[in-house]
C-alpha cells in the first residue's frame, strides 16, 4: 500500500490533458510508443469532439530510485456539463496534476475543478503545458497559478506533452509529493464504486477503489445501499486492458465482474463490503448531482421503446448523472422525460443512444425546473412545460439562478457584458483584474438563459478568448409565459415552452415563421399557430400542394372551372379533417435553435 499513489488529471478543454496521459502511459511503458493520440479517450465522440466525455482509470508502474510504485491515473473530463465525473474521479484519489496550457492562460473550470480538489484535500501538482510554443506567455500565466494555488515558481512543473519534455520531473513529483493511500488491510472491507460499465457478456463491470480490508477472487460481496450479496466471479486491476488478478488490496483502483444484469442493482458512490464480516458504516457517499436541464427523449420507430428503456437504463451504469422517468405524448407516443446536467451532456447521451445502442430517437425541446406556487398555497416542482398549470391558478413562479464566472481579455468586456444583459444577467462583483490583460467578471442569470447556446455565443464575442463556469445559487421570482404551439389545430405540448414575457410576441412570431419553413408542405393547407394564456398571438399558414384542375379545360364557360375549383377545395377540406401531419424528427433538434 506504500508504494501506490492515486491521482487525477485536472484541467480546462483543449489544455493536453489526455496528451499529457499518453505520455504518461509510454514513459512507464503501459504503452508502446507511438501507439496513437488519445489512448483514454476511446469513444468515437470524444475523438470527433476532441473533449473528454468520461473518465478513464489505467495502472502505471514507475521506477524511482530502484523501487518499483504502482501509479492509479483516473483521468477526468474537462468541460462544465462533466463536473460530476469529476468529482467521482477526485473521491477515489489522493493527489491532482492540475494542467494549465501557457497560451491560454487560467480558465473558469480550471478554477472550479481546482476548487472541487482542495475541498477533498488533494495534494496539488501544477503543470505548465506547451511550452514549446511560440505564443507562450509562460512569465504571466506562472504568477496566476502562484496566485491560485498559493504555490512557488519552483514548483511549477514546465512540460510540452506533445514533445515529452519535462514528463519524468511529474512522474518523481507524483510519487515524491502525492502521499500513499490510507487504510487498514485488515479491517472488515469497504470499497466505494465510483463508475460501472454494461457488458453484454459478462454483465456489469464495476470499477471500485478500496479503502479498507481486500477483496479476494470469488468472495461472497454485499452491496450496502440496496443489501444484494453477490460473488467476486472475477477481480483484477485496469490497465489498458482488464488484468484478472486473484486478490486486490488496500488503496488498489480495480473492477469486479459478479455476473449483475438488473443495471438499477449498481449504485455509484455505494460501498461494497464482505457478506460475512460486513463493515458497520457506508463510505460517504459522493456529492449528488442535481439535473439543470430537461428534456424528453422518444423512439422514431414506437416499436422499440422497450428497447430504448433498457438502452438507457445501461448507459446509466456508465453515466450516473443522467436520470429518467417515464411519460408519453399524444403526439409522440411513450418515451422517457430524462434530467441533464447541461446542453451538451443532453447531445451526447443522445448521439451515445443512436450510435453505442443503434435507437433513432426524438429530443424535445430542452427546459429547466420552476417551482410553481398556487393560489391554493400548494408548491409544486414543474420538469416540463405540459404540465404547467392556468395562469389564473397561480400565486407566482419561481425559476433557477446561477453564478456565472467569465475570465476573458479586457478588449473583449463590452461585447461580454452585452450578452450577459441581453440575458438577463445581472452583475454581481466589480471586475477582478489579473495579469496579462485578463478579467474576471460575475452575473448572476436566469439558468434557462444559458443552456442554449450561451457558451457559443460567447466564443463569438470574444473570437474564442473566454471560458465561464456557474454554480446554481437557488430559485427566484420571474415573471414567465407559456407558450403553446398548434400545428393543424391539434396541440403539440413537446413544442411548449416557458420564456420571460418580454420574449413572448418576438418569439412566437419566429416558431411560426420556423416552423413553416421546416415542416414538409401536404395535400392540404396546414395553419400553425402559438397561443399564450389561451389567446393566438401569431400564425403561418403552410400552403397545399395544388394540382391544376382547370388544365383540362380550353374554351367554353367560366362555370365549368368554377366547378372543377369548388370540388377541389371541398376535397382539400374533408382531407383537412382527416389527414395526418408528419413531422420529421429532424424538425425537433432544429428547433432547439429557434427559441435563441
Amino acid at each position: 500500500m506504500h508504494d501506490i499513489r492515486n491521482f487525477c488529471i485536472i484541467a480546462h478543454i483543449d489544455h493536453g490533458k489526455s496528451t499529457l496521459a499518453d505520455r504518461l502511459l509510454e514513459i512507464t511503458k503501459t504503452i508502446s510508443e507511438k501507439k496513437g493520440d488519445q489512448l483514454l479517450d476511446d469513444m468515437d465522440l470524444e475523438k470527433e469532439r476532441g473533449i473528454t466525455i468520461k473518465s478513464h482509470a489505467v495502472q502505471m508502474e514507475y521506477k524511482y530510485n530502484n523501487k518499483i510504485y504502482t501509479l492509479n491515473l483516473i483521468d477526468t473530463p474537462g468541460h462544465v456539463d462533466f463536473s460530476y465525473e469529476v468529482s467521482r474521479s477526485i473521491a477515489a484519489c489522493e493527489g491532482a496534476i492540475l494542467v494549465v496550457d501557457c497560451t491560454k492562460s487560467i480558465q473558469a473550470q480550471t478554477i472550479s475543478n481546482l476548487s472541487l480538489a482542495l475541498k477533498n484535500n488533494l495534494i496539488i501538482i501544477p503543470v505548465l503545458n506547451k511550452i514549446d510554443l511560440f505564443d507562450s506567455i509562460s512569465e504571466d500565466v506562472m504568477k496566476e497559478i502562484m496566485e491560485l494555488v498559493g504555490c512557488k515558481i519552483e514548483d511549477i512543473i514546465p512540460v510540452s506533452a506533445k514533445n515529452g519534455l519535462g514528463i519524468n520531473r511529474v512522474l518523481n513529483q507524483i510519487i515524491t509529493r502525492i502521499p500513499s493511500p490510507k487504510g487498514d488491510p485488515k479491517a472488515p472491507l469497504q470499497a466505494i464504486i465510483f463508475d460501472s460499465l454494461y457488458n453484454p457478456f459478462r454483465g456489469i463491470e464495476i470499477f471500485i477503489r478500496i479503502k479498507n480490508g481486500f477483496i479476494r477472487k470469488g468472495q461472497k460481496l454485499r452491496f450496502m445501499s440496496t443489501g444484494k450479496v453477490y460473488s467476486a466471479y472475477e477481480i483484477g486491476i485496469l490497465k489498458l486492458k482488464r488484468i484478472s488478478k486473484n486478490q486486490i488490496n488496500t488503496g488498489d483502483v480495480g473492477y469486479i465482474v459478479s455476473g449483475i444484469k438488473n443495471a438499477n442493482e449498481v449504485r455509484v458512490g455505494d460501498t461494497i463490503t464482505d457478506n460475512q464480516i460486513p463493515a458497520k458504516k457506508a463510505i460517504q457517499k459522493f456529492k449528488e448531482f442535481k439535473p439543470m436541464v430537461f428534456a424528453s427523449i422518444y423512439p422514431v420507430d414506437s416499436d422499440r421503446y422497450e428497447e430504448l428503456r433498457s438502452s438507457i437504463e445501461k448507459l446509466k451504469l456508465n453515466d450516473a448523472s443522467l436520470s429518467f422517468k417515464p411519460e408519453s405524448s399524444p403526439a409522440l407516443g411513450f418515451g422517457f422525460h430524462c434530467g441533464f446536467l447541461g446542453f451538451l451532456h443532453m447531445e451526447i447521451v443522445k448521439d451515445r443512444l443512436e450510435r453505442e445502442y443503434d435507437i433513432s430517437v426524438i429530443l424535445t425541446i430542452p427546459n429547466v425546473s420552476y417551482i410553481v406556487y398556487m393560489k391554493n398555497n400548494q408548491k409544486v416542482l414543474i420538469n416540463n412545460p405540459s404540465d404547467f398549470p392556468e395562469m389564473e391558478k397561480l400565486k407566482k413562479v419561481e425559476e433557477p439562478y446561477i453564478l456565472v464566472s467569465i475570465f476573458t481579455k479586457d478588449i473583449y468586456i463590452g461585447n461580454i457584458m452585452s450578452l450577459c444583459i441581453e440575458k438577463r444577467g445581472i452583475m454581481v462583483e466589480n471586475h477582478d483584474y489579473m495579469v496579462s490583460r485578463r478579467i474576471k467578471i460575475m452575473y448572476e442569470m436566469p439558468l434557462s438563459e444559458i443552456v442554449f447556446d450561451f457558451y457559443d455565443k460567447l466564443k463569438s464575442v470574444s473570437n474564442g478568448y473566454a471560458s465561464f463556469d456557474y454554480n446554481f445559487i437557488g430559485y427566484r421570482s420571474s415573471d414567465l409565459k407559456k407558450i403553446t404551439v398548434w400545428i393543424n389545430h391539434e396541440k403539440i405540448e413537446p413544442l411548449s415552452l416557458l420564456v420571460h414575457k418580454t420574449k413572448v410576441f418576438f418569439l412566437a412570431k419566429k416558431i411560426c415563421k420556423e416552423l413553416s419553413i421546416l415542416i414538409p408542405k401536404h395535400q392540404f393547407s396546414i395553419p400553425i399557430q402559438v397561443s399564450v394564456s389561451g389567446r393566438i398571438i401569431a400564425r403561418e399558414t403552410i400552403k397545399a400542394f395544388r394540382k391544376n384542375v382547370t388544365d383540362k379545360c380550353y374554351g367554353g364557360d367560366i362555370s365549368r372551372k368554377r366547378k372543377l375549383l369548388e370540388k377541389q377545395k371541398k376535397g382539400k377540406k374533408k382531407m383537412r379533417k382527416i389527414g395526418k401531419i408528419e413531422i420529421p424528427s429532424s424538425t425537433f433538434m432544429t428547433f432547439l435553435k429557434v427559441k435563441n
